[in-house]
């Protein structure tokens, strides 16, 4: 198949750092392209892959300074729109942004939401474009949405079983991966970490909007002998953080559409200790994948018992659920059946498939 893959340009494709959606993009490009198929990724110039490249912005947006990204995007959208007859399918991880361009090509369009949904202000668009195919990336993620918009499909990341090598035996410490934010609640995992008496490391970079938070409430809870914050890491240095981790902390506090830190801890062998939002039931299997909690001593019993866990169980988890080849394959999948997608009456509100269609869904464990 002819396949665009429309990436954000906040970080290059894949990004130096942080950032997960162009992370999971390039997973499915490079996947995609292993399979045979004939992929054009729209992303920042400095992208790297083995996909054509159309560049939409010359270098990734976040560090070359650029604080508003809409305009950016905009001209990356109409770029896609020039492009789109060469395409069987026009695949966005962009939100919204597309919906008014090609609501007249939504037969050919797949979108991937990718952040959280329960953001009031944006349901007027959503339910003005209820015909635009979505795919969710967790069961959870759907439920604040409007009722009649397309759901395609829920397909749950993957990325490649070589990224983060298994470690059979962990470590001594309790790792916290991701951004410095109140809704991650790095100041629970070091609540957990002091009261567990084990080390906490912290590799998380703080983004401005943040930076206030990190000042006043996080930077002063770092000066404890247990706690080292390391700061932003790189793709290269998360197999030994994560993999030399006696468990990840998750401690989150707001409804994670998925968590890729939690999937990226499982390939390396290592158990997670999770809270119970958002996606995380539907990946942390209690007992053989992690612990699910809600209190921070339910948390602490965690840590302490996080050798219990069988590591190889965990590596082995991974490999049957989250990989890029499983998720690159339930794309094919939905793919095909966006080619067999016919137009929705309006009396119904309902897409009609062929036969053959079928639904690819992330079951709660």
């Amino acid at each position: 198949m002819r396949i665009a893959q429309v990436a954000p340009l906040a970080e290059a494709v894949p990004p130096r750092f942080y950032g997960g959606t162009e992370r999971v993009v390039s997973w499915l490009t490079e996947a995609l392209v292993e399979k045979g198929h004939d992929v054009t990724l729209f992303a920042s110039g400095e992208s790297k892959t083995s996909a054509n490249l159309v560049p939409a912005c010359p270098k990734a947006l976040r560090l070359a300074g650029i604080r508003d990204h809409l305009a950016s995007h905009i001209v990356l959208v109409r770029e896609v729109r020039r492009w789109a007859e060469h395409f069987d399918i026009i695949h966005f991880h962009v939100d919204l942004l597309h919906y008014a361009l090609f609501e007249d090509l939504a037969h050919k369009t797949l979108t991937t939401l990718h952040g959280r949904l329960d953001v009031p202000d944006f349901m007027p668009v959503y339910e003005a474009f209820s015909d635009m195919p979505l795919i969710s990336i967790s069961n959870n993620q759907r439920l604040p949405m409007p009722s009649d918009v397309t759901w395609h499909a829920t397909i749950p990341h993957g990325l490649p079983e070589t990224l983060i090598p298994f470690h059979a035996s962990g470590g001594d410490y309790l790792a916290f991966l991701g951004r410095i934010s109140p809704e991650k609640r790095p100041d629970r995992a070091i609540e957990i970490a002091k009261k567990a008496g084990i080390p906490l490391k912290i590799a998380a970079k703080v983004d401005r909007v943040d930076q206030a938070y990190f000042d006043q409430l996080i930077a002063p809870m770092l000066k404890h002998p247990l706690i080292e914050f390391i700061g932003e890491i790189g793709e290269h240095e998360k197999g030994p953080f994560l993999g030399n981790a006696r468990a990840l902390l998750f401690p989150i506090d707001w409804p994670e559409p998925f968590g890729l830190v939690m999937i990226e801890a499982m390939s390396a062998g290592t158990p997670i200790i999770a809270w119970r939002k958002g996606s995380v039931p539907e990946i942390v299997e209690p007992g053989v994948t992690g612990f699910i909690v809600d209190t921070i001593d339910e948390a602490v019993a965690a840590a302490r018992e996080a050798d219990t866990i069988d590591r190889t169980g965990v590596r082995d988890r991974f490999l049957e659920r989250f990989t890029a080849a499983r998720m690159a394959t339930d794309y094919e999948v939905a793919y095909e059946r966006l080619a067999m997608y016919r137009v929705k009456t309006p009396s119904t509100k309902e897409g009609i498939f062929l036969p053959a269609a079928r639904n690819i869904e992330l079951d709660a464990v």
